[in-house]
């Protein structure tokens, strides 16, 4: 692929991104390499793998920039905006996992909180001011009713996960009272799922699925007997629970949406909260109905109690999104399952061999 100069970069700038070996962060590497962005690429590989760079890299014919570490290690940190000028990050590290995160919290808090705290003192010293942050919709823990606008109250969280990305964005709110030129934009995702297009980079969970769709998937390949649907005693249209999924390459654009926002010097510095969804909310038998009718295969299910910290409906108002940053979500279900299919057939045991 032929390029032109990088946009963030004709003094060589390049934007940070931590976790970036990570599903959302991978699709969002493509995006942003579309649009003339330079990254580096910060990830420990706890929850990712090396293939999923590898695989990028032969998407955008181009090499990735990468350095190996974690995002507690300041020392680390502070390596990387030596060798690099970064004039922004774009910060995935974490840990995402709501069940886990409910059976292990204090290592949540350490990663996620801690973890966020150490890259922010490390910006302040390098005077790196640009910052967009992959938040949650768990921000706002049960809501009274749907879709949910970036109004509604937020903290009421349910699980140590969603505490952590809500104690995460008050830090980012009380550094921008205190240092007001930071420019802020923080996401609050609800579900994402599908693949990229070509089946070659998806969701490649550590283990037994903690999300659904990509249990779903690994039913469909006929890598996991039957999926658990927690609770059908919920008060929704068929007593299973209802969420807001978005195509992870919708996901990744809105990314470089909110870069181009915070890139742009005519938008003041603020904290921005937007939501990354698309309004419509489907229940689990949804989805199994919508991904039989993609893959052509039959998913056998079984209801198991509810789990610990789930809710029962969240779905997004994005017009915020929409307003502010200019995007909107494209794709559809039948797009999410479609893609989702291809890269589950093409990788039933994701980026491991065998």
């Amino acid at each position: 692929m032929k390029r032109v100069f990088s946009k963030s970069t004709l003094d060589n700038q390049k934007i940070l991104i931590t976790g970036g070996a990570g599903y959302i962060a991978t699709h969002t590497l493509i995006e942003l390499n579309s649009a003339n962005y330079d990254f580096v690429v910060y990830d420990n590989f706890s929850n990712s793998s090396k293939k999923a760079l590898r695989r990028v890299e032969k998407i955008i014919n181009k090499k990735i920039e990468f350095v190996k570490g974690d995002i507690r290690d300041k020392k680390a940190l502070r390596k990387v905006f030596k060798t690099y000028s970064i004039s922004s990050v774009i910060h995935f590290a974490g840990l995402k996992a709501v069940g886990e995160s409910v059976a292990n919290p204090l290592e949540y808090y350490d990663n996620n909180v801690v973890g966020t705290i150490r890259l922010l003192e490390i910006m302040k010293e390098f005077d790196c001011k640009k910052i967009v942050f992959s938040s949650s919709a768990t921000v706002y823990g049960n809501p009274n009713s749907c879709p949910i606008d970036e109004s509604f109250p937020v903290g009421g969280t349910t699980n140590p996960y969603g505490t952590s990305k809500y104690m995460i964005e008050r830090i980012l709110e009380d550094l921008y009272i205190s240092d007001s030129s930071f420019k802020i934009a923080i996401l609050r995702y609800f579900n994402p799922v599908g693949a990229y297009e070509d089946g070659n980079i998806g969701e490649d969970p550590n283990g037994i699925p903690n999300n659904l769709m990509p249990y779903i998937a690994q039913v469909a390949v006929g890598k996991l007997e039957s999926l658990s649907v927690f609770g059908d005693d919920y008060d929704t249209s068929d007593g299973t629970g209802v969420r807001d999924y978005i195509h992870v390459q919708d996901l990744a654009n809105a990314h470089l949406k909110a870069i181009d926002y915070l890139e742009n010097k005519s938008n003041k510095p603020e904290v921005l909260k937007v939501n990354i969804g698309t309004g419509i909310g489907y229940s689990v038998l949804d989805m199994v109905k919508a991904y039989e009718k993609a893959s052509g295969k039959k998913i056998a299910y079984k209801i198991v109690p509810r789990r610990a910290g789930d809710i029962s409906s969240c779905y997004a108002n994005p017009q915020k999104a929409k307003e502010l940053l200019g995007w909107e979500a494209k794709r559809t279900l039948e797009d999410m399952c479609k893609s989702s299919f291809n890269w589950q057939s093409k990788n039933p045991n994701g980026y491991k061999k065998g």
